[in-house]
């Protein structure tokens, strides 16, 4: 090769290129999300820096602040038209900004304030060594009934690292339902569950139960993620891109141009079919629908109940915000494919969660079958495929993470030597012990039920009217069959608190700071307010459920 050859080649290399273009990102229309792990970061700093003594009062106290202000933001973006008419793809087709996506995000943000109160609860349990302790493991890397454990629970160790966690769980969350392509999707996923599961293991109490929980939530976690991570190479393969409007556009049909490097796979329907269904059960799997329900029980016994709460309401939140994005978004051309085997899986939810809750004696398994049959009665609205059944959706989400939350919240005072007293035979006559906590979680009980004048009856009236104008009718018809027989194992837990004699040696109602009790009394708010005047919130609701395109 001559020199000048060589010459030649360093010069063109050198030469500016100008073809890599800048991206460009609305910080302002990503501000909830960006507030979230920018206080989450700082959380970590904390951590590092701030001496032991303060970083609990730290730590609640940029958790709450950032969620507050995420909160705003939100709200701003909604009064600035970003959820009607100024509805735009933001961060270069990567975030959706429109009606679901915010309204979804302030669900998640006010469920996630209610929740971190009782992460910051420290007066349930008697004092330590003088110190008051809260419903962490004092150091979590230390070995169950070990020696460390013991010196750091006598030197008043708390994990505070609790609270950056739950906010890098949050940021995915919000993520999730707004994510606009696959590869969002995937780590919006991974960004939220795996702070989760390690929420899962820090238990105070019972910590080999708290990590076999976590232990078994990672690898059930880890294979939806896989299955929804090779759907998701799947559809790229069959549409050339993980962008949602170009899949949907290839799905139907309207995309002739053809990339050269994908000829041979492009518009392959059995890549679509494959992919659209793998991914679906990466979602059902966060939902907690039958058959991928079956972490949900173990995890939410095991599982910190303050974490079980958020977990409950903010999850299922945003898996079904996701889930809602991608079949009304990427394949709505597919309807007739998917809406049979969504009427399957909506049908053995409710039926499958209802019944097995029956069998139940502990109370936090007995929310998790609960939780299951719940997901099977969202499903109906989903199949609806009506912008009734977004918004119907969209207010039951809201109506039950308050419920749930505070039905965890409840659990927590209910405590005997061993910490929480969970099995339902510890909560005969409770209603004479404590008539407050009683009637309070009589009235969560009553609206998992759906009785009337509680936000859980409006929800599954606005599910079921929507699913049954949508054509599903016989669906409409197994949710209320599977209604009628919750509504069986949550009056039995009534009757057992209030006419049931209480056993002499029977568990003690805590009296909590007033975190607990703000977020019990939200809890109970929105229950009735729901209930009672939903017409506000179901048009704030259907005004929210147009996905942009």
């Amino acid at each position: 090769m001559s020199a000048t050859a060589v010459h030649s080649l360093w010069t063109t290399a050198a030469e500016p290129i100008d073809k890599i273009p800048a991206p460009t990102v609305e910080y302002a229309q990503l501000a909830p999300a960006l507030i979230v792990v920018g206080a989450a970061i700082v959380g970590v700093l904390v951590e590092a820096f701030v001496p032991r003594k303060l970083r609990y009062h730290v730590q609640v106290f940029l958790t709450v602040v950032a969620l507050v202000a995420a909160f705003a933001a939100v709200v701003a973006l909604a009064a600035g038209g970003y959820g009607t008419t100024k509805a735009k793809i933001a961060a270069m087709g990567a975030i959706a900004v429109d009606g679901p996506a915010l309204f979804l995000q302030g669900t998640i943000l006010l469920a996630s304030l209610v929740a971190v109160f009782t992460f910051a609860e420290r007066r349930l349990d008697p004092e330590v060594h003088g110190n008051r302790v809260d419903s962490f493991a004092a150091q979590a890397a230390s070995v169950p009934g070990s020696d460390s454990e013991k010196a750091a629970v006598k030197a008043g160790f708390t994990t505070t690292e609790v609270f950056p966690l739950v906010l890098f769980a949050i940021t995915g969350m919000l993520v999730f339902p707004a994510a606009n392509d696959l590869l969002t999707l995937f780590i919006a996923l991974e960004v939220f569950s795996l702070p989760l599961y390690l929420l899962c293991a820090v238990a105070r109490r019972k910590r080999l139960m708290s990590q076999e929980a976590a232990v078994k939530y990672f690898l059930l976690g880890a294979f939806s993620s896989a299955f929804l991570l090779f759907g998701i190479a799947l559809l790229y393969g069959y549409a050339g891109s993980v962008s949602y409007a170009r899949i949907a556009d290839v799905v139907d049909g309207s995309v002739r141009t053809i990339d050269p490097a994908l000829a041979d796979t492009m518009g392959n329907d059995a890549l679509l079919l494959i992919g659209g269904a793998m991914i679906l059960m990466g979602l059902l799997f966060k939902v907690g629908a039958v058959p991928f329900h079956m972490w949900t029980p173990d995890v939410y016994q095991g599982a910190p109940t303050p974490v079980t709460g958020f977990m409950a309401a903010a999850t299922k939140v945003a898996a079904f915000g996701a889930l809602l994005r991608l079949l009304y978004v990427v394949l709505p051309g597919l309807r007739w494919d998917w809406r049979p085997v969504m009427w399957a899986i909506a049908i053995v939810t409710m039926l499958g969660g209802a019944i097995v809750a029956i069998t139940q004696t502990d109370i936090k398994r007995l929310l998790a079958y609960s939780s299951i049959a719940h997901a099977g009665f969202i499903l109906a609205g989903v199949i609806a495929t009506t912008p009734d059944g977004i918004s119907s959706v969209l207010f039951y989400l809201a109506a039950y993470s308050f419920v749930t939350i505070g039905a965890f919240a409840v659990v927590t005072l209910v405590r005997d030597a061993g910490g929480e007293a969970t099995h339902l035979s510890k909560w005969a006559g409770l209603g004479r012990r404590s008539p407050l906590v009683a009637a309070v979680f009589a009235v969560f009980l009553l609206a998992f039920a759906g009785i009337p004048l509680t936000s859980g009856f409006s929800g599954k009236f606005a599910v079921f009217k929507a699913a049954a104008e949508g054509g599903a009718g016989a669906l409409v018809v197994v949710g209320v069959i599977s209604s009628a027989i919750a509504a069986f194992f949550y009056i039995r837990v009534i009757v057992l608190m209030f006419f049931s004699e209480p056993k002499a040696e029977g568990p003690t109602v805590a009296v909590p700071s007033p975190l607990t009790m703000t977020t019990i009394a939200v809890g109970v708010a929105v229950t009735l307010v729901l209930g009672v005047a939903p017409q506000y919130f179901l048009d704030l609701a259907s005004q929210a459920s147009v996905f942009v395109r």
